[in-house]
C-alpha cells in the first residue's frame, strides 16, 4: 500500500506517484525522459557538435586551399567549391537537426 506524502506548500495529502499537489499546484517532482528520449537527446546535442567541428574545420581546409592558389581562376574555383561546399554542409546540419529534434520533441517526457 503506498503511502501518503503531504505537500510542503499547502499541506495538504497527496500520492507519492503525483507530480503536482492536486490542491495547489505546487509541483512536486519531475517527469523523467525514458531510455529512448535520452538516447534521442544526446544524438541531437552530438550531431549538432560533430557539425560544428566538420563546419569549422571544411573552413580552416578551404582557407589552407585558397592560399595555395597561384591565379585567379584557382581562386575563384576554390571560392566557388567552398560555396557549395558550405551550403551542402547546412543542408545536411539542418537535416539532421530537425529529425533528431522532432525524436527529441516526440520523447519528451510528460505527467
Amino acid at each position: 500500500m503506498a503511502t501518503i506524502t503531504t505537500c510542503p506548500s499547502c499541506g495538504g495529502n497527496v500520492s507519492p506517484k503525483a507530480f503536482d499537489c492536486p490542491h495547489c499546484g505546487h509541483p512536486l517532482r519531475k517527469p523523467r525522459r525514458g531510455f529512448f528520449g535520452t538516447i534521442f537527446k544526446w544524438l541531437f546535442i552530438g550531431w549538432n557538435i560533430i557539425m560544428v567541428v566538420w563546419l569549422f574545420g571544411y573552413a580552416g581546409q578551404v582557407a589552407e586551399l585558397s592560399n595555395e592558389a597561384t591565379t585567379a581562376a584557382e581562386r575563384t574555383g576554390t571560392e566557388i567549391g567552398a560555396g557549395i561546399g558550405v551550403a551542402m554542409i547546412l543542408i545536411v546540419w539542418a537535416l539532421g537537426t530537425v529529425i533528431f529534434g522532432l525524436l527529441t520533441l516526440l520523447t519528451r517526457p510528460s505527467k
